[in-house]
C-alpha cells in the first residue's frame, strides 16, 4: 500500500512527473485538477469534490497531484505515506507556465482538465505564482519536516532532480 502526495507551486512539472511516477510504479494517478474542475473549467461544487477526494484517500494506493482546498490538502498529507514537494525556483516555474501556455495552444497539457481554457488557466497560474511566497516558503518546509517526520518527505529543488527522481526512488 503506497499513498503519494505530490504538491508545489504552479508550473513545477508536477503533472508530468506524477504521470511518469504512476507508470513506473503502477500506482493509480489522480490529478487534482480533474477533480476540482468541470470540463468547462468551472469549479465543481465542494460536496462533489469532497466525496471524490475521500474515495481516493480511502483507496489502498494512489498518487494525488495538486493542491485543491487547504483542508483537503492537509487531509491528503496526513493520509499519504510519501510526500513529494516540488519546489523549483520561481524563474523555472514562470518559464514552465509560459511553456505550457505556448505548447497548450496546440496540445492539451498533461493533467489539464478537458475543455478548460489554457489562457484562463495560465493567467490563474501566474497569479498563484505571485502569491506563492506567502505559502510555499522555508516556514512551510520546516512545518512539513516537523509535522510529518514519520513519513518519507522529498523536496525537489531542480528539474534535474525531478527528472531523476522516478528512476532513483525505490517504492
Amino acid at each position: 500500500m503506497k499513498k503519494i502526495a505530490v504538491f508545489g507551486k504552479p508550473g513545477g512539472g508536477k503533472s508530468t512527473f506524477s504521470k511518469a511516477l504512476s507508470i513506473s510504479t503502477g500506482i493509480p494517478l489522480y490529478q487534482l485538477d480533474s477533480i476540482v474542475y468541470r470540463s468547462n473549467g468551472e469549479f465543481v461544487d465542494r460536496a462533489t469534490f469532497d466525496e471524490k477526494h475521500q474515495q481516493i484517500l480511502a483507496s489502498d494506493s494512489w498518487i494525488l497531484d495538486g493542491f485543491g482546498p487547504i483542508s483537503a490538502f492537509n487531509e491528503r498529507l496526513k493520509a499519504a505515506d510519501i510526500l513529494v514537494y516540488v519546489n523549483l525556483p520561481y524563474s523555472v516555474s514562470y518559464w514552465l507556465v509560459t511553456k505550457r501556455l505556448l505548447k497548450g495552444m496546440f496540445v492539451k497539457p498533461e493533467g489539464w482538465p478537458e475543455g478548460s481554457s489554457i489562457i484562463k488557466g495560465s493567467l490563474a497560474s501566474y497569479k498563484a505564482l505571485r502569491m506563492s511566497p506567502k505559502f510555499w516558503n522555508k516556514d512551510f518546509e520546516r512545518q512539513l519536516d516537523a509535522k510529518y517526520s514519520t513519513k518519507s518527505v522529498y523536496i525537489i529543488r531542480s528539474l534535474k532532480s525531478l527528472n531523476r527522481f522516478v528512476s532513483e526512488i525505490n517504492i
